[in-house]
């Protein structure tokens, strides 16, 4: 859980970098790209890379 956890906070962390270095227009906020953020879609693509990554991590794991 706590892999998961990471990878989906990574995700959003690259997202919050993306949103102010994309768009660094008048008016945008830390509250603009927060709402901009997190949205179903984006949790949803955070929650399947994450567990897609675990299983990856824990092959590659088992593997070596």
């Amino acid at each position: 859980m706590v892999e998961v956890g990471f990878i989906v906070f990574l995700f959003y962390s690259n997202l919050l970098m993306g949103e102010f270095t994309r768009a660094n227009g008048r008016g945008k906020s830390f509250v603009f790209a927060f709402e901009d953020i997190f949205s179903v879609t984006n949790l949803v693509i955070a929650v399947i890379s994450g567990v897609l990554g675990y299983f990856i991590f824990n092959y590659f794991r088992e593997r070596l």
